[in-house]
């Protein structure tokens, strides 16, 4: 008998979910969407990967159609847009799905945990590549580590091919990217969180197969800056982009054009950041064949045995052919998939029976953190551990 799973939401992401779903033969696959060309994109993937799926045009925003739409089904996946993620989870938990969810919510997602408690249901949030594996990877190795020091995340979604004048492609929403310029963002230092200037402290790294790329500060700690400061002192997350972003984005924002206080202009008023978004955005968006990839280091050091260790995984992904799927969508959606098989098959729950789970807790299950790599590897996205100590660098 198959369990009946709804993807909610038919963009790049969900709609790479939905294909990898469908891939089992228990799994009877339904996505949802409101726009028409998304689930007729997201049905020509899982042709073209020889997989049936189901869809279903449904504004996901209203709570009400929310909830018919998801009442059928045994388990809940969503890719949603970040502004009506929170209201979803929501309805989900008090509809009693199970619910594995990339969606990059504003608000804080464990807000909501003693309801989903109450309710039984196990709710797994950003469970994406970043925030997502980024975090579990960073649990993990925490974990190895005697006395965990610090956390550092630096991670970027880049065209493979730089083009004048911004050298960048936006693999998810523009208008998210533009909040990773303007949102201030939380690090934590001597175990405190102190908050500094988006796309501030930049410094150069380089990176086997791309170079020297460049990375600025950016609030993607996300729920470990709250459950991990106490244990682990030092950390940060950063954003990668290729050298000379950084600085053209700060001319930007310095002039005022990703503001969304309306300015007088002959005419009328308008939104400084509207102008933005219809003027740059559309040069922000892959055009077809044009490929991108996903690089992440993710860095755990402390001591361990009485010796200073860092722990690395290192991720290089590419576009990918066969599919026709990007890389950023890929890394996206696959760790979800994962875990929403594991939620299926009862191989994981949340502790203690129901609750929202952010991705570190899942990087603390040894076995679990296996399962997930193998599940990637699987899937062509492979993450590269190595141990280091100060001898082994020197």
């Amino acid at each position: 008998m198959s369990t009946s799973v709804i993807v909610l939401g038919a963009g790049l992401v969900g709609r790479v979910m939905a294909a990898d779903l469908a891939a089992d033969a228990d799994l009877a696959v339904t996505i949802a969407d409101v726009r028409p060309e998304n689930l007729r994109q997201a049905q020509a993937l899982a042709e073209r990967l020889g997989r049936r799926i189901s869809t279903q045009q449904a504004d996901l925003s209203d709570q009400g159609v929310l909830a018919r739409t998801i009442a059928p089904h045994a388990m809940v996946c969503g890719a949603l847009a970040s502004h009506i993620a929170f209201g979803a989870l929501r309805t989900i938990i008090e509809a009693r799905k199970n619910f594995a969810d990339i969606s990059f919510m504003p608000e804080d997602p464990l807000a909501l945990d003693a309801l989903a408690r109450k309710a039984g249901v196990t709710a797994v949030v950003d469970c994406g590549v970043a925030p997502g594996m980024s975090h579990i990877c960073a649990a993990r190795g925490a974990a190895l580590l005697d006395e965990p020091r610090e956390i550092e995340i630096y991670v970027g979604g880049l065209p493979r091919e730089r083009r004048w004048p911004f050298e960048y492609k936006a693999g998810f929403s523009p208008a998210d990217v533009i909040e990773e310029y303007t949102r201030p963002t939380r690090l934590v230092e001597h175990g405190k969180v102190v908050v500094r200037e988006a796309l501030s402290e930049p410094e150069l790294m380089n990176f086997d197969g791309l170079g020297t790329l460049e990375a600025f500060n950016t609030d993607g700690l996300r729920s470990l800056a709250d459950t991990y400061r106490d244990r682990v002192p030092f950390m940060k997350e950063k954003t990668l982009r290729y050298p000379g972003h950084i600085e053209l984005m700060r001319v930007l924002r310095a002039m005022g054009l990703f503001s969304q206080t309306p300015i007088t202009v002959p005419g009328g008023a308008v939104k400084p950041l509207d102008v933005v978004s219809s003027l740059m955005f559309p040069m922000w968006q892959y055009q077809p064949g044009e490929e991108d990839l996903t690089v992440m280091r993710i860095i755990a050091r402390g001591r361990q045995g009485g010796v200073e260790t860092e722990h690395v995984w290192d991720l290089l992904d590419l576009f990918d052919k066969p599919s026709g799927c990007t890389s950023m969508s890929r890394t996206t959606a696959f760790p979800c998939a994962i875990m929403a098989r594991e939620i299926i098959r009862g191989t994981y729950r949340a502790p203690g029976g129901g609750g929202v789970v952010v991705p570190e807790r899942l990087g603390e299950d040894a076995a679990l953190f296996d399962r997930l790599m193998a599940g990637l590897a699987q899937r062509g996205v492979v993450y590269r551990h190595s141990r280091r100590t100060p001898a082994a660098r020197s």
